[in-house]
């Protein structure tokens, strides 16, 4: 009996023993995981979290808390929103100390989901293309005027209205005058003298003889008859009534004032004709795209009637000048037009191109996000960052391009599509950081602004020397105490004197 005993004393004691060298373990292990930890993990555990810590879920450090519908509203605790939704906590990404605050990184999925496409940036030769329209008119050196040089009556016209094709030397109407047939009969005479003078033993009359014919022939010549009509006139000797105007030039009758019967003066405008073999096209460019043309440049030129057609000029004529109501410039344009299938007053749709000297730089117009003031491209960076950066464009080239003059590298990928929610993203980092800083350099102020009692003492910065308390400095001689005595029970007093007169003196 006395045996069992002791064997369940030392059970009891092994027990113990266990028990306690197992919490003495415990205790140990959690002591030396919160100081391998570190002091942001171990001061994680022991309080709360704050901005700057290392989170012990996630093991990255923590920037700030952000309300998740509000992401101005920014806290360096958690806690929660005014909406009542718990705070994120927003970490700082690795790195992300030594790139500027606009540079955001994404997630591959993301990229994904939000279909961002890149594209490289190319170095080749580059046309400048002006597209403007413009309004096909005659070629005023081709344009010429039928008029007479005598007085007379229409008696017969051969073109009878606008818009007739006429060739050079096709007769246009036949005139009588009274003038024309008195210098027919003039020439005549003067031949017949010539004639008769000719065996004349004197030089000096038969050289006035001939000097009388050539003016009377030149008079013929100079109101417009014909060499023909003029041999004619000497082979037959028969005086003409009407003369036949011809016309001078091949084109198109574009206006009429001639009518049979008709009385005309000298000078008056009969007949105009223009010649449509070629073709002018006025058109208006902007003033910025002035420095791209030249004189002699390629033109093309496309027709809404006649599709798919192009037709090749060339730049004849810059104007000097601006059209003030438009601010714009005129150009004129010269066009072959062998089949007359271009006519005066149509429209046509005009491209120029210039080639600009040497290979640039060129992205694509819709990786550039014009703010007005600045252009603002996205870089790739790898690794899903991407990095906002301005930079400098030229001219709009090779349809839908820019040229670059400054920021970029050949070979850097920039993003094509879906920059404007990164630009979003970009602004608000951006701002939030900027956010940031300002309470931050706010709280250093106020440090700084807190009174220091640490320099002042108590020695010999207050002197009370001079302060008394003279009888005559405290006169209490108004105030009474009536209340106070039918309520208040005196004290006696052994030491004091009763210097108050008697009831029976003061009788």
């Amino acid at each position: 009996m006395q045996r069992r005993g002791i064997t369940m004393m030392i059970i009891a004691i092994i027990a113990f023993t266990s028990f306690a060298v197992g919490i003495f373990w415990q205790q140990w292990k959690g002591d030396a995981g919160r100081i391998n930890a570190g002091p942001s993990v171990a001061a994680a555990a022991d309080e709360p979290l704050k901005a700057g810590m290392v989170d012990p879920q996630t093991g990255k450090k923590i920037k700030y808390w952000v309300a998740p519908m509000d992401p101005t509203y920014i806290r360096d605790e958690p806690g929660q929103s005014p909406m009542g939704m718990d705070l994120v906590p927003v970490y700082e990404d690795e790195g992300g100390e030594k790139e500027p605050t606009s540079t955001i990184r994404i997630d591959p999925v993301t990229i994904q989901n939000m279909g961002i496409r890149t594209v490289a940036v190319t170095r080749k030769p580059i046309t400048k293309t002006i597209r403007t329209f413009g309004n096909i008119t005659y070629d005023e050196t081709r344009r010429v005027s039928i008029n007479t040089k005598i007085n007379g009556w229409i008696e017969k016209l051969y073109v009878n209205f606008e818009g007739e094709q006429v060739k050079h030397g096709q007769p246009l109407f036949d005139i009588y005058s009274p003038e024309m047939v008195t210098a027919q009969e003039e020439y005549l005479l003067a031949l017949k003298q010539k004639r008769n003078l000719e065996s004349s033993p004197f030089q000096r009359v038969r050289d006035s003889a001939e000097r009388l014919l050539a003016a009377s022939r030149k008079r013929l010549q100079y109101w417009d008859m014909s060499a023909s009509q003029i041999r004619r006139l000497e082979t037959t000797g028969v005086v003409r009534k009407a003369i036949t105007v011809f016309s001078p030039s091949s084109g198109v009758v574009i206006k009429k004032n001639a009518l049979e019967g008709q009385y005309v003066k000298v000078g008056e405008n009969l007949y105009e004709i223009a010649d449509l073999s070629t073709v002018w096209v006025d058109v208006d460019i902007y003033e910025y795209e002035l420095p791209f043309v030249t004189k002699g440049m390629p033109a093309r030129m496309e027709l809404t009637y006649i599709p798919g057609k192009r037709f090749q000029g060339k730049v004849l004529y810059i104007y000097p000048y601006l059209s003030r109501e438009t601010r714009t410039a005129r150009l004129r344009l010269a066009f072959p037009n062998p089949d007359l299938q271009l006519k005066p007053d149509m429209y046509a749709n005009i491209r120029l191109e210039a080639e600009l000297s040497g290979p640039n730089l060129v992205i694509p117009q819709e990786t550039v996000i014009d703010t007005g003031v600045r252009q603002v491209v996205f870089v790739s960076r790898g690794k899903g960052r991407f990095e906002p950066r301005q930079v400098k464009i030229g001219v709009e080239v090779n349809g839908h391009q820019y040229q670059v003059l400054k920021g970029l590298s050949e070979g850097e990928e920039i993003v094509l599509s879906a920059q404007f929610m990164l630009d979003s993203e970009s602004r608000l980092r951006e701002a939030v950081q900027k956010m940031l800083e300002v309470r931050k350099n706010d709280a250093g102020e106020a440090a700084d602004d807190e009174l220091d009692m640490g320099g002042i003492g108590m020695d010999d910065d207050l002197d009370m020397s001079g302060l008394s308390m003279e009888a005559d400095d405290l006169d209490m001689s108004d105030l009474t105490m009536e209340g106070a005595e039918e309520t208040a029970t005196p004290q006696s007093n052994p030491d004091a004197k009763d210097d108050s007169p008697s009831d029976e003196t003061a009788k």
